[in-house]
């Protein structure tokens, strides 16, 4: 190990024990070399209800963490309690990735930064054509501005929740043209696929435990469209499954996990991660026969 500091590390929400972000990052640290420990910090499974979120940040940062990875439902309400946000943080209204230093904790949003890199993964330009989004949540804010900084001429926002969708409109204008940006109610989703090049799923249909199917009409599906899925279980949902089917590039929420890994690991480490190894991480812990 050649004498180097050793890393600690973890990832504080709720139901998370399952997750394979810990195994990713211990995976790249022991290819590199590099003494990491990873835990996951979730106070559900302590019995604990009515979680105080930056009391918890605070604790890990006294017990000498080095970094956090945050998850629902921590994201938001961890703002208060930082000593820092990146502008990327700050403009979508939640972090995921938080590093400690001389005592201070600086907060980051990597979400976008995952998009962004599975877009570069799969070959695909985003500012080739307008694309449809389909729920302007969590998830759906980062892909929306991942999106925007990306280039995409419009950006078609489709939510089940009107208002949330004009909310992340209103956030994201203040870094980019409102024109770029539209809402439309569910039931011209069809047609909206139907002119677009690309095509996004930020909701969770298509997840195992939540439905088999797919948050758009399939038959809108085209040649010549490309498709994203923020669901990783299964790693070929519905939706990924169909485009693919078409002929279509597309792609399932583990690009997405993986990117935001290789993000936070250079973060946390200031060493630059192999987004191929921790990929192949991904796949083995999840029991997932690489795509071929």
């Amino acid at each position: 190990m050649n004498g180097e500091r050793t890393f600690l590390l973890g990832l504080l929400g709720e139901h998370i024990m399952e997750s394979l972000t810990p195994a990713m990052h211990e995976a790249e640290g022991r290819r590199q070399g590099l003494p990491l420990v990873y835990r996951a910090l979730d106070p559900v499974e302590l019995g604990l209800a009515d979680v105080d979120w930056p009391q918890w940040l605070l604790t890990a940062r006294d017990f000498g963490y080095d970094g956090l990875n945050v998850t629902h439902p921590a994201k938001q309400a961890l703002m208060g309690v930082l000593d820092g946000l990146s502008d990327d943080a700050a403009l979508l209204g939640a972090v995921n990735t938080v590093t400690f230093s001389g005592g201070r904790a600086f907060g980051e949003n990597t979400d976008h930064i995952g998009f962004s890199g599975a877009l570069d993964a799969c070959g695909i330009d985003a500012s080739a054509g307008n694309v449809v989004q389909i729920g302007a949540g969590g998830a759906g804010s980062a892909v929306a501005y991942a999106l925007l900084k990306a280039g995409t001429p419009q950006v078609t926002l489709v939510d089940v929740d009107p208002s949330r969708a004009r909310s992340l409109v209103e956030r994201l204008s203040h870094a980019f043209d409102a024109s770029r940006l539209r809402v439309i109610p569910p039931e011209e989703a069809t047609a909206a696929v139907g002119a677009a090049t690309g095509l996004v799923n930020c909701t969770p249909i298509g997840m195992d435990g939540v439905s088999d199917g797919s948050p758009i009409d399939l038959g809108a599906l085209h040649r010549g469209l490309w498709v994203g899925d923020a669901v990783y279980r299964p790693l070929r949902t519905t939706l990924v499954r169909a485009a693919e089917d078409l002929g279509c590039t597309a792609f399932g929420g583990a690009h997405m996990v993986v990117g935001q890994a290789v993000a936070s690991f250079g973060m946390f480490t200031g060493r630059p991660a192999s987004r191929e190894a921790m990929y192949q991480a991904f796949l083995q812990g999840s029991g997932t026969p690489a795509p071929s």
